[in-house]
């Protein structure tokens, strides 16, 4: 079979293989493009039929306006500008080569999209609105983000997203199918890892470092340092009290912090926003001083006492025993509460334990230090009972001033075993007063001293020898105590007791009145001795005594007989002159 000549190959030019290459790179851009080749061109013009581009072919190019417009009709090239076109084989046009810049924009996406599942690549894309089960993406071709991969944590608001310019990971690719699967998720967990890796590698305990809160606990706020996250706990917001982190901080504003604590094993970062701050307790001598005034408020009341605030970081305590000069208070909400401003003296500075005591009782004189001039011993005051205890009970007397009445200056003639058997708590009563210790904050009273002392009256009217009538109130083993006068006893000893009556049990009828002898008084001990009377001397005497008296009784009733009746003499008339005594007339 005899060759065309045209079908022959051209005879290679005497200059060698570097000028056929030449050549052929000269000649190449005729030739008609591969099929599926994209091609890139220059926008010459832009016309009613659509725009004109240059792509090296024998003929201009014409793409439809529609594939470089917007939706809302704006041509986004401009004549000079380069784009990247395809042969349209499935459409004919007079005069120009059909191209498609659809149709090459998506094989060059397609292109892109294998490489970056291939490469786990990271790539940009635009959400196009919601679908079912998640969003629509434009990563040059329409991808699907299920809503699972949209965050790394789970988001209800997908509509937030629409409009967006995000970042995406392919994460299933099926050009056949024309299936493309994205997330946000992995692309996000990629960056941080990418970030906390830097981070890790470069931060250091003390360092500051810039971060944004990412969420608020009520224990503390999580701050988002760009990969990884720190605890900012309450404790370490402010130098002063904070209720709640909220008060303080802001979900998604960005603050300055300090590294206070790093362990890269376990990835744990702690801060403080407060350590940026300069602590106000270092400079606290230069602004407080004992005995100064100060006002604050008041942040909290305990049972012990109300803390005040007196500038951001700088909590006193007022405790409850330097809140008034009484004893009498109950609770420190009695005096201030919660978010009054308050009056007090510092009282001492302690830097070292941060801590300031105050009080508000000082801002008032010390009743105890002109007690002496305003009471006088054996003074009678009135009072109420504040407190009953096993030795006595304490009255208050006037506001801080507290006095005790000791159990043995109850009464003078009962035995009292409490308090309570003859005051109550809150009663109003009267005391004397028996002894004044301002230095020691004592004052002694005495309620007995009201009423003259029993002993003493009896030791004034009665002397050894005298015969008194007495009760026997109580048998012991040496003799038997005899009530003589209500809170005077006297002791009957065994050895006064006659023989006859010695054996019996008791020695002497309890509670019968018996006469008995005065042998032994000490007024200095309050003693009194006493014997029996003997019964027949006793009855001796009460014969003794009946005869008497009824001797007494017949003499009178004799006197009365023999006294002769005086006769009855008619008064004067108020006109009648009366007579003359016989001793005028003799005048």
């Amino acid at each position: 079979m005899t060759s065309n000549q045209d079908d022959r190959p051209a005879e290679i030019p005497a200059g060698g293989e570097e000028s056929y290459e030449q050549l052929l790179d000269d000649y190449s851009h005729l030739a008609p493009p591969a099929e599926g080749e994209v091609l890139m061109g220059h926008v010459l013009q832009i016309t009613p039929q659509g725009v004109i581009v240059d792509v090296g072919l024998k003929q201009e190019g014409c793409v439809p306006l529609e594939q470089v417009s917007t939706p809302d009709g704006q041509i986004v090239v401009q004549p000079g500008d380069t784009i990247e076109v395809m042969v349209d084989r499935r459409r004919e046009m007079e005069g120009y080569i059909a191209l498609s810049h659809e149709r090459a924009s998506r094989i060059r996406a397609w292109d892109t999209l294998e490489k970056a599942f291939r490469e786990s690549l990271m790539m940009s894309g635009r959400v196009l609105g919601r679908v079912k089960g998640g969003l629509s993406v434009d990563v040059g071709v329409v991808a699907f983000m299920p809503s699972t991969q949209v965050d790394v944590r789970p988001m209800h608001n997908l509509d937030a997203f629409i409009g967006q310019d995000i970042v995406v990971k392919v994460v299933k690719l099926n050009r056949r199918r024309n299936n493309v699967v994205v997330s946000r998720k992995a692309a996000m967990e990629d960056e941080l890892t990418v970030r906390k890796t830097s981070l890790l590698d470069h931060i250091h305990e003390g360092d500051l470092i810039t971060g944004v809160v990412k969420n608020l606990t009520d224990y503390g706020a999580f701050v988002d340092l760009g990969g990884i996250d720190g605890l900012l706990h309450v404790s370490d917001m402010s130098h002063g009290r904070v209720a709640h982190p909220s008060s303080v901080l802001q979900v998604g504003q960005e603050i300055t912090v300090k590294v206070l604590k790093f362990d890269n094993e376990k990835e744990r970062i702690s801060l403080g926003l407060k350590q940026v701050q300069p602590d106000p307790w270092e400079t606290i001598h230069d602004r407080y001083a004992d005995g100064m005034k100060v006002v604050g408020r008041v942040v909290s009341v305990t049972d012990y006492g109300s803390f005040v605030e007196l500038e951001p970081g700088v909590e006193g305590l007022i405790h409850i025993s330097e809140m008034t000069w009484s004893r009498r208070m109950k609770h420190p909400s009695k005096v201030v509460r919660v978010g009054d401003n308050v009056e007090s003296v510092v009282l001492e500075v302690k830097p070292k334990e941060r801590r300031i005591s105050l009080g508000i009782k000082q801002l008032e004189p010390d009743p105890w230090t002109t007690v002496d001039t305003r009471y006088a011993i054996g003074s009678v005051v009135e009072g109420r009972v504040r407190k009953l205890s096993d030795f006595g009970a304490f009255i208050e007397i006037e506001e801080g001033i507290d006095g005790l009445v000791h159990i043995s200056d109850l009464s003078w003639t009962k035995r009292v075993q409490h308090p309570s058997e003859l005051l109550k708590k809150g009663q109003v009563v009267q005391a004397v007063i028996l002894n004044i210790d301002s230095g020691n904050r004592r004052l002694s009273l005495g309620i007995k001293q009201l009423q003259p002392d029993a002993w003493e009256t009896f030791f004034q009217s009665h002397v050894v020898g005298d015969i008194v009538k007495g009760k026997p109130s109580r048998a012991v083993n040496f003799g038997v105590f005899v009530e003589l006068a209500p809170g005077v006893e006297g002791l009957c000893h065994n050895t006064e007791i006659p023989p006859e009556l010695r054996e019996q049990n008791p020695p002497l009828p309890l509670n019968e009145e018996l006469s008995f002898k005065i042998i032994k008084m000490n007024e200095a001990e309050k003693r009194i001795g006493l014997t029996v009377v003997s019964l027949e001397a006793e009855k001796e005497r009460q014969r003794l005594e009946d005869y008497q008296r009824q001797a007494a009784e017949a003499t009178h009733q004799i006197e009365e007989a023999l006294t002769p009746a005086e006769p009855e003499v008619e008064a004067p008339a108020e006109s009648e002159t009366p007579p003359k005594s016989e001793g005028a007339s003799q005048e």
